[in-house]
């Protein structure tokens, strides 16, 4: 039987992967191998918090390619030399992955689809991630789009989702060496994520999990309760789905079989929110380089400020004073997580009563989500700004209290993850500056004030949006 290499990459499942599937349709022998290269990735190599995750995620996999009679290849260097030290040993006649998006490993990975074909093997990548992909959808004009609901009107016009293809029973075996997990050095040194995994299982049997929970949960009301940080109201599926441990066509196939006369209008909100998602690799297919830059060059000459290193110190490490904002901060250093809502605020306070450019908080996230992901960590971050596509407009600042007073109005959240703040009654909690005697007597060790006035912070934002023609 001939020989292909399944070379994993961000598709860590063996449901629905279409280079899998399609290895097996051709006959082939398979051989799983997954290559740690960082280095490829250009400046936005994995984060921290990524790495953690994909430790336990490829485990897992290997779990299951094991459980099927095969095993996990692991190697670590430059991926065309892996590739084709493994085609030498094993006599592979194919290689077939599924496609990654991001400006760095595009190039790299057509360039690797060139040379094996030229050495005359068998290479072919697939739509492993996305309902569509990044090029399907365009305008009448054939350009790309740059607002979501029109992108959303198109995508709604083309609707198909491709069949589910369950797992295979049982994978050949082979005789591969593979370096050890731990030899990658995913895991940190100090164990800075204990906490994360009371929250999350990695892996595709977690996936498949969170969609059961999400389907007997959180649906049945998600279009009004996403938003409530205070109560598990999301599907949680986001890191399951950067990783490709579950594909979005699943998740969609199992919202559309739960239609009913009450749940339509959830069902078609999470579906909007798997087109946002593709919409977020559809600008970054088309603009590679609004990870750094600005996708609205008017924002070129916005005065950003220059925050102190304190200042990006206590925004990250939730010590504003703005209990809100440090509420989410904290809830994402202790779970590598940040709920969607809060995610805005958090970004709208260092943007906009900070000033701070976004990349600074772009490249926080970047590092401490289990979750991050460049195509949505550049789009969110370019909206909050006002720099990106469909972008919240200048004026828009998000005022962080009444924010709080309308998703957490009884302080559950800001209770939960600033826990000193809890003594205080509930009103007191979304300000505390504005009631410093209760903060001394029940909190003296939170700050006293916010880094800035907020309503200062405001002023001075719109001000230079104004000067520097942005606006």
């Amino acid at each position: 039987m001939s020989v292909a290499l399944l070379w994993f990459r961000r598709d860590l499942r063996l449901q629905d992967n279409p280079a899998l599937q399609a290895a097996l349709e051709a006959g082939h022998q398979v051989v799983p191998v997954y290559i740690h290269a960082p280095h490829e990735e250009g400046e936005w190599a994995p984060g921290a918090a990524s790495d953690a995750w994909r430790q336990r995620s490829l485990a897992a996999l290997d779990g299951e390619l094991r459980a099927r009679g095969s095993s996990l290849v692991l190697r670590a260097g430059d991926s065309l030399e892996a590739l084709q030290a493994l085609i030498e040993q094993s006599g592979a006649e194919a290689v077939y992955w599924n496609r990654k998006y991001e400006p760095a490993t595009q190039p790299r990975d057509a360039a690797i689809k060139r040379t094996l074909r030229g050495q005359g093997i068998d290479a072919q990548s697939c739509n492993g991630s996305l309902l569509f992909e990044p090029w399907d959808i365009a305008t009448q004009q054939g350009q790309p789009y740059k607002v979501f609901t029109p992108y959303w009107r198109n995508v709604l016009s083309h609707w198909h989702l491709p069949p589910l293809q369950a797992a295979p029973q049982s994978l050949g075996g082979h005789a591969f060496e593979s370096l050890a997990l731990d030899e990658l050095r995913l895991a940190p040194a100090l164990d800075w994520d204990a906490g994360f995994w009371e929250h999350w299982q990695p892996g595709e049997a977690g996936a498949l999990e969170a969609l059961s929970v999400f389907e007997e949960g959180a649906l049945r009301g998600y279009r009004e309760q996403r938003d409530l940080p205070d109560r598990i109201g999301t599907s949680r599926l986001s890191p399951h789905l950067h990783f490709g441990e579950i594909a979005p066509w699943r998740i969609a196939h199992a919202l559309e079989g739960l239609r009913s006369a009450g749940t339509d209008a959830d069902i078609d909100g999470y579906l909007r929110q798997l087109g946002w998602r593709d919409f977020a690799y559809h600008l970054l297919h088309h603009f590679p380089k609004t990870p750094t830059d600005n996708l609205n060059p008017r924002f070129d000459r916005f005065a950003w400020a220059t925050p102190s290193a304190a200042q990006l110190r206590d925004w990250q490490r939730g010590n504003t004073g703005v209990p809100i904002v440090d509420a989410g901060l904290r809830e994402l250093w202790q779970t590598g997580y940040m709920h969607n809502r809060v995610r805005m605020i958090v970004a709208s306070y260092l943007c906009k009563h900070l000033r701070a450019h976004w990349l600074h908080g772009a490249r926080w996230f970047w590092d401490t989500l289990v979750d991050a992901d460049l195509a949505n960590n550049t789009m969110g971050w370019q909206w909050v700004a006002g720099t990106g596509a469909d972008a919240a407009p200048y004026f828009r600042v998000f005022n962080p209290v009444t924010q709080a007073e309308k998703f957490d109005p009884q302080a559950r959240y800001i209770s939960r993850w600033v826990p000193e703040l809890a003594a205080l009654p509930v009103k007191a909690r979304f300000a505390p500056w504005q009631h410093p005697l209760l903060l001394a007597a029940h909190a003296p060790g939170y700050p006293r004030t916010p880094l800035v006035d907020l309503a200062a912070g405001r002023d001075a934002a719109l001000a230079a949006y104004r000067q520097s023609g942005a606006g």
